[in-house]
C-alpha cells in the first residue's frame, strides 16, 4: 500500500507526460508521421559535435576511477572551477568552485535548493503560468506554493501582485526566465524591480527572501534578446541551470546550482547543498557528464532551428485567429484556447492528431501549451490539421459536445 502523499502525487501525475505517452499510442495507430505531438519539451536540435568528441577523449585518456568513481557530493572541483570561470568571464563575477554545486539537471538543482532553505510552512511564490512540478519540489520539504498571476496577455510579472503576496512566511520566489510555458523574457528593469522589492521586504520582515532563478532555457533566445544574470542584481539568489536544453542533453541529467559569495551564510549554504545532494539519494551528479561539460562550456546548439519553427507555427496560428504572446525564448507557445475549457479543447485537438497540453497544467486555465522543438517538416505537415481544427470551432462544430482528455 503506497503512502498517502504518493497517492496524491499519482493522481496528479504530470499531464505533459501523459500526453507524451498518448502520442506514442496514437503513432502506433496512425503512423508517427501523421501524429503531431507538441506535448513535451524534448529538444530536437542535435547536440554539438564537441560532446561526442569529449566523451571519446575522456574515455580514451582518463583513468576509469576518475571518470566513473565517486567524488565530493557537490561535484569534481576542477569541473566546478571551470564552470565558475565561465560564469565570471560572461557576467563579471568572482565565483569559485565553492559557489557551484553540480546537480542532476535543473529538477535536481531545484530540489536541493528547496531542501536547503525551506522549513515547514514556509511560502514560495511562483508566477502563473508556471512549470507544474514546482509544486512537488516545494511541498516535498513542507513548503507551500503561492501562485501569483502575471499580467494578462503579456505574461510579464505583476509587481503589485507579487508585493501583496509576500508575507513574513515568504522564503523564496521562483523566477523562470525565459519562461516555460509562455516563452516570454523578463527584462533587466523587471529583474531590478523584483530584486528591490525583495530587499525591501526582507528588511521589513527581518528575514531572508531568496530568489530562485530557474534557467534551463537561458541560451535559447531570439532576436538578440539578453537575459539578465540574477547574481548581478540580488545577493540572495540561486541560479539553477541545466544543459538539457542548451546542449540538447535532457537524458544525461546534468546541471548545477550557483550562488554568490555575498549570499547570507554562504558557507553554510554550500555545505547544505552538498549534503542535500547526497541525502536525497543522488549522491552526486553523473560523473562522466561532469567531465564532458567541463570540455564543452563554449559549445552551443543551433537555436535558429527553433526560431524557424516558432515563426512558422506562430504566424499560422495567429492567421487562424488564435491569440498568443510571441515568445522571445525557450521553445513553447502559450496559446489562448478557442473555448474557455482548455481541457475540452485539448481533447478535441486530439481528434485531429494534435497533442497539446492544457493551460490548467501550468496554473492558467483557458490556454494551451505547444512545444515546437520538433522538426520543421512535422510542423509544416501539422498546419492543415490546425486549419481544420480552427475552422470547426469557429463553425461551432464542437461547442455542444463534451470530451475526456484521456
Amino acid at each position: 500500500m503506497i503512502s498517502e502523499k504518493m497517492k496524491a502525487a499519482v493522481s496528479g501525475s504530470s499531464v505533459i507526460r501523459q500526453m507524451f505517452e498518448e502520442g506514442a499510442r496514437l503513432s502506433k495507430i496512425y503512423g508517427e508521421e501523421n501524429v503531431f505531438d507538441f506535448s513535451i519539451g524534448n529538444p530536437n536540435a542535435e547536440p554539438p559535435e564537441s560532446i561526442k568528441i569529449a566523451i571519446k577523449e575522456i574515455l580514451d585518456t582518463e583513468k576509469p576511477n576518475l571518470v566513473h568513481g565517486y567524488m565530493n557530493n557537490a561535484g569534481y572541483e576542477d569541473v566546478r572551477e571551470a564552470i565558475a570561470k565561465n560564469i565570471n568571464d560572461s557576467h563579471g563575477l568572482d565565483l569559485t568552485f565553492k559557489n557551484i554545486c553540480m546537480s542532476v539537471g535543473a529538477a535536481g538543482g531545484l530540489t536541493i535548493v528547496f531542501k536547503t532553505i525551506l522549513n515547514p510552512d514556509d511560502e514560495v511564490i511562483t508566477l502563473s503560468p508556471f512549470f507544474g512540478e514546482y509544486r512537488n519540489y516545494v511541498e516535498a520539504y513542507g513548503g507551500k506554493l503561492v501562485i501569483v498571476p502575471t499580467l494578462t496577455g503579456t505574461f510579464q510579472p505583476d509587481l503589485a501582485a507579487i508585493e501583496a503576496a509576500i508575507t513574513p512566511k515568504t522564503k523564496a520566489i521562483i523566477i523562470n526566465n525565459p519562461n516555460n510555458p509562455t516563452g516570454v523574457v523578463y527584462r533587466e528593469e523587471t529583474i531590478k524591480a523584483i530584486a528591490d522589492l525583495l530587499t525591501r521586504k526582507s528588511e521589513q520582515f527581518r528575514s531572508c527572501i531568496f530568489m530562485v532563478s530557474d534557467e534551463p532555457y537561458r541560451e535559447i533566445v531570439y532576436d538578440d534578446i539578453k537575459i539578465p544574470y540574477m547574481l548581478n542584481y540580488y545577493k540572495n539568489s540561486f541560479i539553477v541551470y541545466s544543459y538539457s536544453k542548451s546542449l540538447s542533453l535532457p537524458g544525461e541529467r546534468i546541471g548545477y546550482v550557483a550562488f554568490s559569495n555575498q549570499m547570507e551564510d554562504a558557507d553554510d549554504v554550500a555545505m547544505s547543498l552538498s549534503i542535500a545532494t547526497r541525502t536525497i539519494g543522488y549522491v552526486n551528479a553523473p560523473s562522466l557528464f561532469q567531465r564532458v561539460i567541463a570540455k564543452c562550456l563554449d559549445s552551443e546548439v543551433d537555436t535558429y532551428l527553433y526560431k524557424m519553427n516558432r515563426d512558422l507555427l506562430y504566424n499560422h496560428l495567429v492567421s487562424l485567429g488564435f491569440s498568443c504572446a510571441k515568445p522571445e525564448g525557450a521553445f513553447y507557445l502559450f496559446v489562448k484556447a478557442l473555448i474557455p475549457d482548455d481541457v475540452a479543447f485539448a481533447a478535441a485537438a486530439k481528434k485531429y492528431n494534435l497533442l497539446i497540453v492544457p493551460g490548467s497544467a501550468f496554473g492558467c486555465p483557458g490556454y494551451f501549451r505547444l512545444a515546437y522543438c520538433t522538426s520543421y517538416e512535422k510542423i509544416e505537415k501539422s498546419l492543415n490539421a490546425w486549419t481544420t481544427l480552427a475552422k470547426d470551432f469557429l463553425n461551432e462544430a464542437w461547442t455542444s459536445k463534451e470530451f475526456n482528455i484521456y
